[in-house]
């Protein structure tokens, strides 16, 4: 019950800290953010709110200005289901990337920003 608590507030705090020290997302003209927009319509982001990995995730999407779906695999159970069944495992953060009728899942934060950074930065 103790660690319980302990976890719950530790993910405030996470979320907290995250909202207050946001990154600015990066500008680009009209044209390249509506290229953007279209090369990241296939991307889905699996996660949970309050994952340090996660919101280190998010916050890197958010400065690559990237409007990626977000889909919370702790809360959703038709997201969870996705993510064990098509994924392979519930473990998050998950990027999908949907492109030529094929998804490809990519686990590990560090890699999913290595991808984010090399398509669009």
């Amino acid at each position: 019950m103790l660690l319980k608590a302990l976890r719950i507030g530790l993910g405030q705090l996470i979320i907290f800290i995250d909202f207050i020290t946001r990154p600015r997302p990066m500008q680009r003209t009209a044209e390249a953010q509506a290229l953007v927009v279209q090369a990241a319509a296939g991307l889905s982001l699996y996660q949970f709110r309050a994952c340090p990995f996660c919101v280190r995730t998010r916050r890197r999407i958010r400065q690559l200005n990237l409007p990626i779906k977000l889909h919370d695999a702790m809360h959703d159970p038709l997201a969870r289901k996705a993510l064990q069944d098509q994924g392979g495992a519930i473990k998050v953060p998950c990027l999908r990337i949907d492109e030529n009728g094929q998804s490809t899942w990519l686990y590990d934060s560090k890699v999913i920003i290595k991808y984010l950074q090399e398509r669009f930065a």
